[in-house]
């Protein structure tokens, strides 16, 4: 995945704007009203000035109605800047919402875009923080700390330019401990930053970890690794702790910094003020003014210090989010892609090479037509190359070199909606979706009904197997079917693929770890599946290949013999040696 942990996060910010326009439409208008209920806090230490030189200091009686009137025009700005406030407050809220839906919709959506080697380079946790907590943390600071600095930085702007009305003399004493104080902040804020983006990276390492634990429940208990994996836990949450416990220290003491600013500028204006007023031409009333203006400045400074902490975990997140998007899809839709044609579906490998990402060729020079309708296994010792082969035939992989053609077509220049609709592919392990098997069958084929998928299962052989189910194709298959066993889950994964209606099919043969019964209907599953289709079985038990016309023999990266079962013993090669070896451990077993 791309790396943008040194980003600013201004710059974050601002390119999230372009990837999710959403947060900041309406923008101005927000920003609009928020000045405007900002701006009308200044009337009431101008008021206050007014009332006391004029009033309560003033040579003449207090005119009483002349105060009131002062009064209510103070009360009256105050009211109509709280609906400001409010308003812009309210608009944010919205408009933060609805923009960081869009960028979790967009992540999401760049995420299952992403080839598979990407994917696997990150853990699932990890991927699954991008699109849930850091987005959340995001929408925490914007909600109500992105507010909080839109206002604080125009109160400043404002209670600074009436400042230099008062005094510009005095203005230039704040000025200096403002600057100095932004000084110290911008380097704690780079400091703060960096701790932040650690915070992240654990968190995400405490995800990846619990959810493997978790999933992992079955093996770990069969094995007894409870302890070991306690231990795994309890590491990888203390480094989370201890990566939090660090940055709450660095930034309670910028917390606590800002109230040492606050109260040392006040004493500093006072005595000043107290000391040159007079010459400076500096009234008592416009000294009153000038430390409310003081209180106004400092204020939000000290909010927005507060806000650093929220803007830092919500940029660390954001940055996270950007390296997913900056990651190019290796693997995408043609622009004016062609249509596969409606018969004829088989599949061509010219001189295909294929290394993975700083490794050595998996796949090397590999050539081969899979003419339409045969049933081909391919066969081969373990880290031959039989998997990649099969993802390369069906675009999960595009190859370092050389052409794969589909319906004799480069696989390139076919689009995802025909290529998807016209080939399948069946893994080891079918993964299903916490939902009904009706629900897990209609993957296939979206739409298709209860009655529908009933009627695949029946097609398949498989309808005594499925009335054996409590709630038949209402039975819940729990998460990543976990009420089911591994052939039955495969049995489902296999009705999903025979709905859909493939033309070719690709199955990563998941017999292996099945008790008997559930394999003989496997395998009478497939046969039906795979009758009239062009189909490629990876075959972890050479029964298939024996019932295969055709036999593609795999050896580090080549196809070393290509005939049929009863050829290749005849040849005494490759084949025959894995032939005589399965054979001796069935017998054995």
């Amino acid at each position: 995945m791309a790396d943008r942990t040194t980003m600013r996060t201004s710059t974050a910010l601002r390119r999230s704007f372009g990837v999710a326009p959403e947060l900041r439409r309406g923008l101005v208008a927000t920003l609009v009203l928020a000045v405007i209920g900002t701006g009308l806090q200044i009337v009431v230490p101008v008021v206050l000035q007014q009332v006391i030189d004029s009033e309560i200091l003033g040579s003449a009686a207090v005119d009483t109605a002349s105060v009131t009137r002062r009064g209510l025009i103070a009360l009256g700005a105050v009211v109509i800047a709280m609906g400001a406030r409010y308003l812009s407050l309210r608009r944010l809220v919205v408009s933060s919402a609805s923009g960081l839906a869009q960028l979790r919709v967009i992540t999401f959506r760049h995420l299952h875009r992403l080839s598979l080697l990407d994917l696997q380079s990150e853990r699932r946790g990890a991927l699954v923080a991008r699109v849930t907590s850091d987005i959340e943390t995001m929408q925490q600071f914007m909600e109500w700390g992105g507010m909080g600095m839109i206002l604080g930085f125009s109160q400043v702007l404002l209670a600074a330019v009436v400042m230099l009305f008062y005094s510009w003399q005095l203005s230039l004493v704040v000025l200096a401990g403002v600057v100095i104080y932004t000084l110290l902040i911008v380097y704690f804020q780079r400091v703060l930053g960096r701790a932040h983006d650690r915070v992240r990276e654990r968190v995400s390492d405490s995800l990846a970890v619990t959810g493997e634990a978790i999933s992992g429940l079955q093996t770990v208990r069969a094995y007894g690794m409870e302890d070991v994996v306690k231990g795994r836990v309890d590491e990888t949450l203390d480094r989370q702790f201890s990566a939090e416990v660090r940055t709450a220290i660095l930034a309670s003491s910028l917390f606590s910094s800002a109230e040492l600013f606050a109260g040392a500028l006040t004493a500093v204006v006072i005595g000043v003020g107290v000391v040159f007023g007079a010459d400076w031409g500096l009234s008592a009333g416009a000294l009153v003014a000038f430390l409310f203006l003081v209180n106004l400045l400092v204020d939000p400074i000290q909010r927005l210090v507060e806000t650093l902490d929220q803007a830092q975990s919500a940029g660390a997140g954001l940055r996270k989010i950007l390296a997913i998007l900056d990651t190019e899809v290796l693997i995408k839709d043609p622009v004016g892609g062609v249509e596969l044609p409606e018969h004829g579906i088989g599949v061509r490998f010219d001189r295909v090479t294929f290394a993975y990402p700083g490794g050595p060729d998996v796949l090397h020079d590999v050539s081969v037509d899979v003419l339409p309708g045969q049933r081909v296994a391919v066969v081969g010792e373990t880290g031959s190359g039989k998997t990649t082969f099969a993802k390369l035939a069906t675009r999960l992989l595009v190859p370092s070199s050389g052409v794969v053609e589909i319906g004799g077509v480069q696989i390139d220049q076919v689009r995802f909606g025909s290529l998807r609709s016209t080939v399948a592919f069946v893994p080891q392990e079918g993964f299903l979706f916490d939902g009904t098997i009706a629900e897990n069958v209609a993957y296939g084929r979206p739409g298709v009904t209860d009655a529908d998928a009933r009627r695949a299962f029946d097609d398949l052989g498989l309808a005594v197997w499925i009335d054996s189910m409590p709630d038949g194709v209402r039975t819940n298959v729990g998460e990543r079917g976990s009420n089911l066993s591994a052939g039955e889950r495969q049995l489902v994964a296999i009705t999903r693929a025979w709905i859909a209606d493939p033309r070719l099919l690709v199955l990563d043969e998941a017999t292996s770890a099945v008790d008997p019964a559930l394999e003989v209907q496997i395998r009478r599953a497939i046969e039906y599946l795979t009758e009239g289709r062009t189909s490629v079985t990876i075959a972890h038990r050479l029964a298939t290949a024996e019932a295969s016309e055709r036999v593609l023999v795999f050896d580090e990266g080549a196809i070393v013999e290509d005939g049929s079962h009863a050829a290749l013993l005849a040849l005494d090669g490759v084949y025959a040696s894995l032939h005589r070896d399965w054979e001796g451990a069935v017998t054995s077993g």
